[in-house]
């Protein structure tokens, strides 16, 4: 496997992992060669990154007040091609908790349990009206630190 940057030892990144969601690859979202399209594992990604944050209780509005989690950036690589009707489980951690982000990681695994895809995006917790970062509150890095 190539090296990736944000992935210093592969067998403990992995190891890492307890949370994934299911995901069944659809026909819509594959591209003329027959295999995912290029952009389908953010969509996947979004998928996985709310039910985590559902699981961890951060997602629902009586969090909101204290600041709205938004992405700040996203990135994915591509490990094998993935066709339609194909079974992922694709797995979400956070990998280290900042002042007013957190850096969350994902790895998405076939049948075979191989590595798919991974990545990794930053997401900020900002104040709504005025859009600037603000401090993760002791109460979410408390729930962020349970997963």
């Amino acid at each position: 496997m190539k090296n990736i940057s944000y992935i210093e030892n592969m067998e403990e990144w992995r190891s890492g992992f307890s949370f994934y969601i299911p995901v069944k690859i659809r026909f819509s979202e594959t591209d003329m060669f027959g295999h995912v399209n290029n952009v389908s594992p953010f969509i996947y990604f979004e998928e996985a990154r709310i039910e985590f944050m559902k699981s961890t209780g951060l997602f629902d509005n009586s969090n909101y007040s204290s600041g709205l989690p938004i992405v700040a950036d996203l990135q994915c690589d591509y490990h094998r091609q993935i066709y339609f009707d194909d079974s992922l489980k694709l797995y979400v951690k956070v990998n280290d908790i900042g002042k007013t982000s957190l850096d969350i990681h994902y790895m998405a695994v076939n049948d075979k349990e191989d590595i798919c895809l991974t990545g990794r995006g930053r997401m900020v917790y900002i104040n709504s009206e005025t859009g600037k970062p603000i401090p993760l509150s002791e109460s979410i890095k408390e729930k962020l630190l349970i997963t």
